[in-house]
């Protein structure tokens, strides 16, 4: 845990997945400190009709290697989350090639008792994590 859901248009071959969904897990370990087993990462693919994603009048020009990547995780503090759009924008330009204008982070926060990793049991409650 985190949970990264990645939106992305349909096109990337496999070995371009599996080096995004690579880097940004280097790069949630590395930001976020947590062990380099706690990878959940979920991928959906679009035709081009059915997403969209707008620039929200900041002027932002995206591309069809748009990627719009949710995370859903227990509370980060501020700091901790603006390194890891920092960090990943980064890593992704410099490993991936793509462009700063072509990814969106989206945070969404829950609690401990929002988990369960197997077993009907809450880990993070019972102590197990």
């Amino acid at each position: 845990m985190p949970l990264l859901k990645f939106h992305l248009f349909k096109g990337r071959t496999s070995c371009e997945l599996d080096l995004l969904l690579d880097v940004a897990h280097e790069v949630m370990v590395d930001t976020f400190k947590v062990p380099a087993d706690d990878r959940y990462q979920v991928v959906s693919e679009r035709e081009a009709t059915h997403m969209r994603a707008l620039d929200t009048g900041l002027g932002i020009p995206r591309t069809e290697k748009f990627v719009l990547i949710e995370v859903v995780s227990r509370p980060r503090g501020r700091d901790t989350k603006v390194a890891f759009y920092r960090n990943l924008c980064l890593a992704l330009a410099d490993k991936c090639g793509l462009a700063a204008s072509d990814l969106m982070i989206s945070f969404t926060e829950n609690s401990d008792e929002d988990w369960s990793f197997g077993y009907g049991r809450a880990q993070f409650l019972t102590g197990e994590l």
